[in-house]
């Protein structure tokens, strides 16, 4: 897999938890750290995302917004 983006982090999907259109893909990376990313249900399948499976998580970004309560 070749892409333009910098931060492409190795994991596993350790949960996948399916909406009406959308799905949310939790990836544990190194130190137990689980980012997670909200993806199509089509984009699922056509990954064959499974839990237990290695993955990416890609992060291309041109803003990273920041908050306090």
């Amino acid at each position: 897999m070749k892409l333009s983006a910098r931060n492409q982090i190795k994991g596993t999907v350790v949960k996948i938890e399916k909406g009406a259109t959308t799905s949310h893909v939790s990836i544990e990376i190194s130190g137990g750290v689980v980012l997670m990313a909200s993806i199509t249900n089509e984009a699922v399948a056509d990954l064959a995302l499974t839990e237990g499976a290695p993955a990416y998580a890609v992060i291309k970004a041109s803003d990273v917004m920041v908050g306090v309560a």
